[in-house]
Formats: C-alpha cells, sequence, structure tokens
C-alpha cells in the first residue's frame, strides 16, 4: 500500500487486471481517475468481417472500461492515440514485416502509448503517478528503480516492459505484481465487478481474427515481396507468395519436398528471399541488440546474466557486452532454436530486469 494518499490515474482497458487495479486503489483511499485509450477504429473490420475475437482494446471494452468506471464512482475519461497507434505501432509492425522482421507490437504499445504519452495525459490531469494492470513489480533501490518479474510466474509481464526508463518508474504502479490471476479474479468477485469472469484477451488488437497477412495486404498491397524459397545451399527450391508470410522457425505451410523436414532460418527481405534449411540450421549461440534499454547503469564490460529471446521463451544463460551505439553483443551458454529478428531480448538476474533490446 502507497504511504500516502495520491491522485491516480489508472489505464482501463476494460479487462479484469485493470478493473481491479481501480477498485483496490480507491479501496485503499486514493483519489482514482479512469482512462481508456482508444487506439483502433473496428468499426470498417466488423462492417466486413462481423464481431471480433478475444482482442484487447475493442468498443466493447471501452465500455466495459466506462461501467466499471461508474459502479466504483470514479471519474472516466476516453483518449483518443489512433493516429499515433497507426505511426507508432501499426506502421512499425508493417514496416518491420516487410523488411524480414516479426515485430512484438505490444512492446511497442507499451513503450509508446502507455508510458509515454497516456503518461503524459496523466501528468496534465496532476496525477502523482499511472497505474495499469500488468503482471510486474517495480521497486526502489538507492536512488534506482528496479523492475522486477510478477510474482505469478504463468503471467509475469516483465518482458514486455523493458523499454521503461527511469523516470517514467518513479511515476508508475503495478499494484498487481505481486498476485496471481486467481487471486485478481476473486478481487473482481469481491468488488463485485462486472468483468471478473471476462475471458483474457489473445490476439493481436488490431488483428481480431488472427490473419496478419490479410492484414498486411490491406495496409501495403500483396505482390511486392514475392520471391524465391531458397536452400541454405544455395539450392532454389520453390517460389513463395511473400515474404512476410515467413518468420524463423517456420515449418508449416512451406510447400516444397526435401529429404529431411525443412524449417525457415532467415529472410532475406532485400532480395525477396525465404531461406529455409534443416532443424540445426535453427541454431544460434548468439545475436546482437540495438536500441538497449539497461535498468542499472550501463556496463563498462560483459556480465553474466539470463536472456529471454521471445515472452514464452525460457531465459538461459549468456554473456552480455555492451557495445556502441546503444547496442549489445549476446553469446549464450548453449546454442538456441529460432532466434527471431524484430523480437525483444530481456536480460535477467533472478527476477530483476537489467535491460533489453531489439533482436538485429
Amino acid at each position: 500500500m502507497l504511504e500516502r494518499k495520491k491522485r491516480i490515474v489508472v489505464a482501463m482497458s476494460g479487462g479484469v487486471d485493470s478493473s481491479v487495479t481501480a477498485a483496490l486503489l480507491k479501496e485503499q483511499g486514493h483519489e482514482v481517475i479512469g482512462m481508456t485509450m482508444q487506439i483502433w477504429d473496428y468499426s470498417s473490420f466488423t462492417a466486413e468481417h462481423g464481431e471480433t475475437f478475444g482482442t484487447c482494446c475493442s468498443l466493447d471494452d471501452v465500455y466495459d472500461a466506462r461501467r466499471v468506471a461508474e459502479s466504483l464512482d470514479i471519474p472516466f475519461y476516453v483518449v483518443n492515440f489512433e493516429k499515433d497507434f497507426q505511426r507508432e505501432v501499426i506502421d512499425r509492425f508493417c514496416d518491420d514485416y516487410f523488411a524480414g522482421r516479426t515485430p512484438n507490437p505490444c512492446v511497442l504499445c507499451n513503450q509508446v502509448l502507455k508510458f509515454e504519452l497516456l503518461l503524459r495525459r496523466a501528468r496534465e490531469l496532476e496525477a502523482d503517478c499511472l497505474a495499469t494492470g500488468h503482471y510486474a513489480r517495480i521497486e526502489q533501490d538507492g536512488e534506482r528503480h528496479c523492475l522486477r518479474k510478477g510474482l505469478d510466474p504463468a503471467k509475469d509481464q516483465s518482458y514486455f516492459l523493458f523499454t521503461l526508463t527511469q523516470p517514467q518508474m518513479a511515476r508508475v504502479l503495478f499494484p498487481l505484481g505481486g498476485m496471481t490471476k486467481e487471486e485478481v479474479r476473486a478481487h473482481a468477485a469481491r468488488f463485485n465487478l462486472r468483468v471478473a469472469e471476462k475471458a483474457e484477451s489473445q490476439d493481436i488488437c488490431f488483428v481480431p481474427d488472427g490473419d496478419y497477412v490479410r492484414f498486411l495486404e490491406e495496409e501495403r498491397g500483396a505482390g511486392a515481396m514475392n520471391g524465391e524459397i531458397v536452400h541454405v545451399s544455395g539450392q532454389v527450391l520453390g517460389s513463395h507468395q511473400g515474404t512476410y508470410r515467413y518468420t524463423v522457425g517456420q515449418r508449416r505451410g512451406l510447400g516444397i519436398g526435401w529429404h529431411q523436414p525443412l524449417f525457415v532460418v532467415g529472410i532475406d527481405a532485400e532480395n525477396r528471399q525465404v531461406v529455409v534449411g534443416e532443424q540445426e540450421h535453427l541454431q544460434r549461440s548468439e545475436l546482437s541488440v540495438h536500441q538497449v534499454n539497461w535498468h542499472i547503469p550501463e556496463p563498462s564490460g560483459a556480465i553474466e546474466a539470463r536472456c529471454r529471446i521471445r515472452y514464452r521463451h525460457s531465459e538461459v544463460p549468456a554473456t552480455i557486452t555492451p557495445l556502441p551505439g546503444g547496442r549489445a553483443r549476446v553469446v549464450f551458454a548453449q546454442a538456441q532454436r529460432g532466434i527471431t529478428p524484430g523480437q525483444a531480448a530481456v536480460f535477467y538476474q533472478g527476477d530483476q530486469v537489467l535491460g533489453g533490446g531489439w533482436i538485429e
């Protein structure tokens, strides 16, 4: 519990986590303001395809957030970030796929929309801090703030938050970081929240049917990235209908015959080639990252830590060496399968996030 009563803006998505966050903070006596981001217009999708499928940030979610705020008797605002979301998340999502990378739009949404733009709006309302329903913890260690994993390993979201800066962490609260999902739902039932049993969002919010190829082609058109499927030996094995249809590690849908199972091991967007190889070609012992954000003072040399190369990846021992220009080199104690450009590599010691960057 916070030591003194504060004015707190809660980022309300319409789900159970952010709703419980708002309810708990009000119960503790704080002045709570609910705020929901309107980031994407679903009307054109629903008109053509029907209902959405388990995404976040839909119009139904905005309505749910408003109703929860009314039930808690707290002020509620909707802020329109559609243009920002298009520029900072959707356009970059498309750019990455057409450049041969596999993006992680949830990290970008947290980085730019929640912890830059929404935090700025909270400060404009003279709020002391912004609270969200993330399963992670922020603790103060001397003059620095530390980002730590959520105590529930099945729900920990620290991976998505590696871009947080020290000034941001000084103004951000994660009240659910020490809870399990079951405990959160129990609180929702105790507060009689209408979203207590609401299902979790699963898909990318702006691709509600999960068909990201359809989305990319609607945004950028089809045909420009057609090309060859090439074995690592240089042998052309077939053709494809767009490099953006493939990601490193993919096995299904290649449509080619070979005497051993083949996997996508690389995307050469410049030459419009999908590079395939046997399973051993997926194994890499090192990677480089750029735009590294350190949560500790930047090391002067190599450090030993554990590295996670995608959200559901188990952290593995690695040596991380800072490089000039905000980059770093990561060498794994054991080769890893399916290192994917465009994903985030996040560094840990125990439950503490040391930093992270984008895989080149």
